[in-house]
């Protein structure tokens, strides 16, 4: 036994002879006394750390991971102390805890009974989570425009994790359940560690070369944020969202968020959820197989049912030949009566329209129009002739009387008094000396005949 286990079985009553000769203690009887020994050498201490693997149960109490950059210790926060924080701690909060030390002796788990909290800022692996979210946020990884739909039904699933982990593990087991005949492909990679995201991006990119699969899953088991850090890796964001494929992310537990979860098509809250989403429920399928089956059995005995009744209907239906040619020669018969019947009320029809057609041609006769026309056209005749002598007689005394009037003022008239009109070789009429000149031909018109004069000389 060595000098520290030494000690506790001396502070429970024992000396260092007794305890190496004595009866071996129990598992709990270790754990109670080196509990004792913690609570009892360790006053209340300050310790500043990183917040890791949160719990909040239904009882109220907080169950956490205190870290920093080389190690961790398990802490527990009871209800009626985390009632007094004035925040709400999460996943990556840097905070200073009041707190003592204890052994939880269920397990042997060395812990801190935390009694205050304050904050002290972010860790750095969150702050750096922080600082890659929202840089690919602002490049649009996270937009919802740019997800792809998932195929429905999935016909091969591609599945990127650790070969030995419980994610795969979940992930058969949900799919044997499910859909025992759905393919799928293992990409082994190391989902934590300094390898893992190249792994992780090798695999992505393998898959899409391959072709072979229609949907990825990509993802591990729960964690600390160190555990699954891979997943919040720049490289492997980038690889989910050029992927060809489709991704479900499944990182983790349901409170787990990566930045793969943000930029994948679609986030899982478990490994075994992601399962869960994209395939197909076998139960499901049968039932409605089942349905359909039933339903091609019932309309398979309808029209069987149906073609039996219409068999049945046309067998009363059948009759001899000879009996429907019987039929059909009476049927002609009548038909052929039918029919002179009709055309001897058309031929009486006719003859009637014909008969009245003729009375009122009769009325309507040429001659007879003739005949009534000549004896209107005999006094219009004479009314014409009377007219047009009347019309004759006014026309030539009012020409008597534009005679009388025309030669009143005619030039030739004038002439018979002894009058004659001088004109130039031109015919213009000569009304002034002005118009002449001495030795020009002229005209001088009488009232019978014209003389053709030269003028030898022009006076005033």
């Amino acid at each position: 036994m060595d000098a520290s286990l030494a000690d506790v079985v001396y502070h429970a009553g024992m000396n260092r002879s007794e305890a190496t000769h004595s009866t071996a203690i129990s598992v709990s009887e270790l754990n109670r006394q080196v509990r004792s020994l913690l609570e009892n050498s360790f006053m209340s201490l300050r310790v500043e750390g990183e917040i890791s693997n949160l719990a909040r149960p239904s009882s109220g109490h907080w169950y956490f991971t205190l870290k920093d950059d080389k190690a961790q210790v398990r802490c527990a926060m009871f209800r009626n102390r985390n009632q007094q924080v004035r925040f709400r701690p999460k996943e990556g909060d840097q905070v200073v805890i009041q707190a003592k030390v204890s052994l939880y002796e269920g397990r042997g788990d060395f812990q801190l009974i935390c009694e205050q909290m304050q904050e002290s800022g972010l860790g750095k692996l969150q702050l750096a989570f922080e600082a890659l979210k929202q840089k690919l946020a602002g490049e649009g990884l996270f937009e919802i425009g740019r997800k792809r739909p998932l195929p429905s039904p999935a016909r091969h699933i591609g599945v990127i994790t650790s070969p030995t982990g419980a994610a795969i593990h979940d992930i058969l087991t949900v799919l044997q359940r499910r859909c025992p005949a759905l393919p799928i492909a293992l990409y082994p990679v190391a989902v934590q560690g300094n390898e893992a995201a190249g792994q992780i991006v090798h695999a992505i990119e393998l898959a899409n070369r391959d072709q072979r699969c229609d949907v990825l899953i990509v993802g591990r088991g729960g964690g600390s944020l160190e555990d699954l850090w891979p997943f919040n890796e720049e490289t492997v964001a980038r690889a989910i969202a050029a992927s060809r494929i489709p991704v479900v992310s499944a990182v983790g537990h349901e409170v787990d968020v990566s930045i793969s979860d943000l930029v994948a098509d679609l986030r899982a809250p478990t490994p075994s959820a992601a399962a869960e989403l994209i395939s197909p429920d076998q139960q499901v399928q049968l039932q409605h197989l089942a349905s359909l089956q039933h339903r091609l059995q019932r309309q398979m005995h309808l029209q069987l049912q149906r073609c039996r009744e219409r068999m049945d209907h046309l067998r009363l239906r059948l009759r001899h030949p000879g009996e429907r040619l019987r039929e059909q020669s009476q049927r002609l018969d009548q038909l052929e009566l039918r029919l002179q019947r009709a055309l001897q009320q058309q031929l009486n029809r006719r003859q009637q329209r014909l008969d009245t057609l003729e009375q009122r041609l009769r009325q309507v006769s040429p001659s007879r129009m003739l005949q009534q026309r000549a004896q209107q056209l005999q006094p219009l005749q004479q009314r014409l002739q009377s007219s047009i002598c009347h019309l004759l007689e006014r026309r030539q005394l009012k020409l008597q009387g534009l005679m009388r009037e025309l030669n009143s003022v005619s030039p030739l008239a004038t002439l018979e008094r002894g009058y004659a009109i001088v004109q130039s070789s031109d015919g213009t009429a000569i009304t002034a000396n002005t118009q002449v000149k001495s030795g020009e031909q002229i005209q001088a018109r009488l009232h019978r005949g014209a003389l053709i004069c030269r003028v030898e000389k022009i006076s005033d």
